[in-house]
């Protein structure tokens, strides 16, 4: 597929692969810094160059119920499209510089996902989204030799894109991040309802959904707002969508904000129950990170298995 569209003016393209739908003139370098318009084609210059390449525990990601206790390898490169203040992976996110002495093929790239018994791929450390036709062609080859493939995302992929994955990522992790448009507009540079339409559009394409929200003391954190959060993902996505509550802790330009309290996110754990949803679990610190049943609320203690050991209930997700 193309992943961008010849204007009527024919001096200028546009970016098909996030809701930014940049228009760039020739030679023209979208926001995300890596996306560029080179004789009226979108050319993707990190194609084939990772900046950071490891083997994860798919916990890690963070994903819980999809193929638990498996490894997944797990790339990035340098760019973004957001502009977070908090982001962990600034060096790499908000940079455009690119190694091209690194060469990583999308053949070579599952090569080494297999060589080291990786059950999938990890697009991941920087947004997926905007290396996108590097990320489809690993994708690709992936399944065909018997790899899944991951994306952890802010969630701001373009409609068409959201509508390509499905044929191909089977998990993804997505960031809400606020649940003010204000703060999405102003501070992360992207928009709250395209963050909610990509969630339930994937929810309702058969991707694997798990999403993730930083808690930040006096940004995000008031109960008004984690409810909203806990009441869209339970009424709108499904109770079984589990919730990763993670802390905050200073970094980039927010060094001098407080870490987050682990009270407030017991606080948030125990609205995202009252609102009904299943499964939650904190991150970024010492936790009970055990899944419970829903229905007897036994502890299980063997994810993979799909089931309660105690009262036989299926337990949501990829196994």
């Amino acid at each position: 597929m193309n992943y961008y569209r010849v204007e009527d003016d024919k001096d200028r393209i546009t970016c098909l692969l996030c809701r930014h739908y940049c228009r760039l003139k020739e030679a023209q370098i979208g926001i995300c810094g890596v996306n560029q318009n080179i004789d009226n084609r979108l050319k993707n210059l990190v194609y084939n160059h990772p900046i950071a390449l490891n083997i994860d525990p798919i916990e890690k990601k963070p994903l819980y119920h999809f193929l638990p206790s498996s490894k997944a390898l797990s790339f990035g490169t340098v760019g973004c499209n957001f502009k977070c203040p908090f982001c962990q992976n600034w060096d790499i996110s908000q940079k455009s510089d690119i190694d091209k002495s690194v060469v990583v093929t999308p053949d070579h790239m599952v090569s080494l996902a297999i060589k080291y018994g990786a059950k999938s791929i990890a697009y991941t450390y920087n947004e997926p989204t905007i290396f996108y036709p590097y990320a489809k062609d690993i994708g690709l080859i992936a399944h065909q030799r018997g790899v899944k493939n991951i994306f952890v995302s802010n969630g701001f992929e373009s409609i068409e894109m959201i509508e390509d994955m499905s044929n191909w990522v089977d998990g993804i992790n997505i960031d809400l991040k606020s649940w003010s448009d204000e703060y999405y507009k102003k501070v992360l540079k992207g928009g709250l309802d395209e963050v909610k339409y990509a969630i339930k559009t994937m929810v309702s394409k058969g991707i694997w959904v798990e999403i993730t929200t930083l808690i930040i003391e006096n940004i995000n954190d008031s109960d008004d707002d984690i409810r909203s959060m806990a009441k869209f993902i339970a009424k709108e996505l499904g109770r079984h969508i589990p919730w990763h509550l993670s802390a905050f802790f200073p970094n980039y330009k927010m060094r001098e904000h407080q870490s987050t309290d682990i009270s407030r996110l017991q606080r948030a754990k125990e609205i995202g129950y009252q609102e009904g949803l299943y499964y939650i679990y904190l991150g970024n610190l010492p936790a009970d990170n055990h899944t419970k049943c829903p229905n007897c609320q036994g502890i299980i203690v063997d994810r993979a298995s799909g089931y309660c050991h105690h009262c036989n209930r299926e337990i949501e997700g990829v196994w």
